[in-house]
């Protein structure tokens, strides 16, 4: 048996992970994931029995459970659970000395879900993913049970529900499962918001799940009580890289890494890691992403016509009663549902009546809202992070619309500059700017013309991306973007940029919305995976050193070093 040293990680909201070490003789590493109601110490045996002494092995508690801190209150969502794996495991990076690129991940059941949502939203460099029995879809044995849940949630606020799971539904091994029956550590109630969110987060990352590039391996329960197999050889048959691998057990319960004849699966997970940690790691390039590849399919598909009698009802309701009941919609059919005004009314939230209520509170002008209040935390930081080392935080947002986000973070940096393409963007934000009484500056400027972002002076340390990216397909206007702005910041400094790497509501968009760009012209937009979008930002010369996300994958901020 391998030694193991217990540690701790604190998150940046405070809370305290425990996690357990398993000391290796090189930097490379393999992360395990619990699965749900259960602790790291369940996965001593898999640090083990994987027999890889060259590699370091962590196992956390995640959040509220086990050892770890934390509680399942209104603030967790699945999102939080994948940005914790992306703060613990850049903490292992950090602490351990062992780079993103030379770590596997190892996951079960519920744990496998984090891991793939993770792998979707955030894109991390690993070298490999090995899902055991994910629980993209829980059978619930009560007849209409998640839908119950669903109604009853919406009319009380949260609750927790206790796991119907027995040890003997889980495995074979009749000593472990006897020990899920007496461990103190295992906590059997799951908040219902958490719960319905793993059904909806599972169900968007199996269908979107061309955006994962990270070899995988599913190795699965062939009579598994507890979850579905059909969504896990969906999200398979899915996947957008090439290398991967599915395996099936016969007669496993679902503990596949915990079952009797576990040497089986184990034995694949470890001949698994060890093929990819046999060769150079290799991410597939994606900056030609707009010309080729599934979501360039999807964009040329969204602009040709297509007629859907819901659209057209939708469209024309907008068109006649929709702008007289609501100065939402009104301002989005005459100045574009795309446009700086548009933005400013959606982050400020004051709907004029029902209609309007209900229009600004669409899943994503909800986004937009989460998306703003990430963008002002990460601001903040990064000023933080720029003054402590000793540079003056100089901020530059290169399409500012009105610039409120900017304006309300940035008391604190010793420069700011707003930019926008549209005259119109450019008065009101220089009245905001009197309104607020900050001291900045707001300019007319193409957030697309390198030399003049080259040429900026003062040279800002802080440039900031917003909701503009996501409006033009073409990557060769972001790389004269970037470019532009890796000119002008200096090793040190830092760039802010936002994507969209999913929307629900894209083709509803694409058929009843208009843009600013042209009159009457419609909103239609490329989503760029995160993938895509972290390339073009390393192309440049930034490194990505954080990122957030709302709890539906919608929108997301990162912060990236100028290397």
């Amino acid at each position: 048996m391998r030694s193991v040293e217990e540690r701790k990680v604190v998150l940046k909201d405070g809370t305290g992970l425990f996690y357990r070490h398993w000391p290796g003789i090189e930097k490379k590493a393999i992360v395990l994931l619990h699965r749900g109601h259960e602790h790291s110490g369940r996965l001593s045996h898999v640090a083990d029995e994987l027999n890889l002494p060259a590699f370091n092995i962590f196992a956390w508690d995640a959040r509220a459970h086990g050892k770890s801190e934390g509680v399942q209150d209104k603030n967790v969502t699945m999102s939080t659970f994948s940005a914790d794996l992306d703060e613990f495991i850049r903490h292992l990076s950090a602490e351990h000395g062992i780079p993103t690129t030379d770590i596997a991940v190892v996951a079960q059941s519920v744990g496998a879900v984090f891991a793939a949502a993770w792998a979707h939203d955030y894109a991390p460099q690993i070298r490999c993913l090995v899902l055991a029995s994910p629980a993209f879809k829980v059978k619930l044995y009560v007849p209409f049970a998640r839908l119950g849940l669903t109604i009853w949630h919406a009319l009380i606020g949260d609750f927790f529900v206790q796991s119907y799971v027995t040890g003997s539904a889980l495995t074979h091994d009749a000593e472990r499962a006897k020990s899920y029956a007496t461990d103190p550590l295992i906590k059997r109630p799951i908040s219902a918001r958490v719960l319905l969110g793993l059904y909806n987060t599972a169900a968007r990352v199996i269908e979107d799940a061309q955006a994962i590039h990270i070899p995988t391996q599913l190795l699965l329960s062939g009579k598994d009580w507890v979850v579905h197999n059909k969504p896990q050889h969906d999200f398979y048959n899915n996947l957008g890289t090439t290398e991967k691998e599915i395996h099936t057990f016969d007669g496993f319960f679902h503990d596949t890494l915990g079952e009797n004849d576990r040497r089986l699966p184990i034995g694949k997970a470890r001949e698994f890691i060890l093929k990819y940690f046999s060769r150079p790691a290799v991410v597939e390039n994606l900056l030609g992403a707009d010309k080729k590849g599934f979501t360039f399919e999807e964009y040329e598909a969204l602009r040709k016509p297509k007629f859907n009698l819901n659209f057209a009802i939708q469209k024309l309701s907008m068109n006649t009663s929709g702008k007289l009941l609501s100065k939402g919609i009104k301002l989005g059919i005459d100045t574009g549902f795309d446009s700086g005004a548009t933005l400013d009314y959606v982050y400020r939230n004051e709907p004029n009546g029902l209609i309007d209520w209900f229009y600004l509170n669409a899943i994503g002008w909800r986004g937009i809202r989460i998306r703003r209040r990430h963008l002002e935390e990460s601001i903040r930081q990064t000023i933080e992070r720029v003054q402590n080392t000793g540079l003056a935080a100089r901020i530059v947002d290169i399409a500012a619309g009105h610039g409120r986000y900017v304006l309300d973070a940035a008391a604190k940096a010793d420069h700011i500059r707003l930019r926008d393409y549209r005259p119109e963007n450019v008065d009101d934000g220089r009245k905001l700017i009197a309104e607020k009484g900050v001291n900045a500056t707001f300019e007319q400027g193409d957030a697309f013309d390198r030399s003049a972002l080259a040429a900026l002076d003062p040279k800002p340390t802080i440039g900031v991306v917003s909701g503009l990216y996501e409006l033009f397909p073409d990557n060769a206007l972001l790389q004269k973007s970037l470019g532009g702005l890796a000119d002008a910041i200096p090793a040190g400094g830092y760039l802010i940029y936002t994507g969209q790497p999913w929307h629900p509501q894209l083709e509803m968009i694409a058929r009843t919305l208009i843009s600013h760009k042209a009159k009457g012209e419609p909103w239609i937009m490329r989503r760029r995976t995160q993938l895509e979008l972290d390339q073009l930002v390393t192309a440049a010369g930034f490194r990505k050193v954080e990122q957030r996300v709302d709890e539906w994958g919608i929108f997301t901020v990162s912060i990236a070093e100028r290397i």
